[in-house]
């Protein structure tokens, strides 16, 4: 009779085996199926790198817009504020054309 450890090993040893050997196979397969693309697979890139080019540029271009749009904002709400704070200073101060009664 065969010693059930040495069969336990054995069938291990031959179901690593394949496994290796099938994960060779299939990463040779996928290796071979890259170095065959066609220029299509090339042109399809460029096409692709062109769309996202022109999309970067656009959302420069938005942004920059934002920007210009937040600048003109900051500006005006600081000559709001600049002029409140002259009324409110000059209304404090006595009229200086007056003269007392």
């Amino acid at each position: 009779m065969s010693d059930p450890g040495k069969v336990i090993v054995a069938v291990s040893f031959f179901a690593t085996v394949s496994y290796v050997v099938r994960l060779l196979v299939v990463n040779a397969r996928s290796l071979m199926s890259r170095g065959s693309r066609t220029t299509h697979d090339v042109v399809v890139d460029d096409e692709r790198m062109t769309r996202l080019e022109q999309a970067v540029e656009s959302i420069a271009l938005e942004v920059e817009r934002i920007s210009e749009g937040q600048r003109f904002t900051t500006k005006l709400l600081a000559d709001r504020a600049q002029a409140d704070l002259l009324r409110a200073v000059s209304a404090t101060e006595p009229n200086r054309h007056t003269t007392p009664h």
